[in-house]
């Protein structure tokens, strides 16, 4: 349901809201491309793209770096989603035909239709501060 790409972001959110407070607040991209096991190049988009829609701060020169605010660590998982993979994630066919809908279904239609929107809220109640405290408690990882 997620691309690629969008599980990188939330790894990398999670992430840097992890950093707050541990070894100063801005993080640059090989560091996060490291601990979160993936692609330097993929990262920094990604990265761009969450500046871009205020998930993140990013701040040039030598001591610069990537980091969040308080409130941007108590925003929703859902945010990041509709910044990377769209606002009309949740509401894709499962098996991407284009015109599925109640009235014209596909053969999955009805059952995936009610998994999506259960997924849907809990992308919407879930913060990305809940996500890293239990990435901190060491009851949940961010790598293999």
């Amino acid at each position: 349901m997620l691309s690629q790409t969008c599980q990188i972001a939330i790894k990398a959110a999670i992430y840097l809201s992890q950093q707050q407070g541990r070894k100063g607040p801005k993080v640059g991209v090989l560091i996060i491309a490291k601990e979160i096991n993936a692609s330097e190049h993929t990262v920094g988009k990604v990265l761009q793209r969450l500046v871009k829609n205020d998930i993140i701060i990013s701040q040039k020169g030598p001591t610069g770096g990537f980091y969040m605010t308080e409130e941007q660590r108590k925003l929703p998982i859902i945010k990041i989603v509709h910044a990377i993979d769209g606002k009309d994630t949740f509401r894709k066919c499962a098996l991407g035909l284009n015109n599925c809908s109640a009235s014209h279904p596909c053969p999955i239609h009805e059952d995936y239709e009610k998994a999506r929107a259960e997924i849907e809220k809990v992308f919407k109640k879930r913060r990305i501060i809940d996500l890293c405290e239990k990435v901190e408690e060491g009851v949940c990882y961010l790598m293999k």
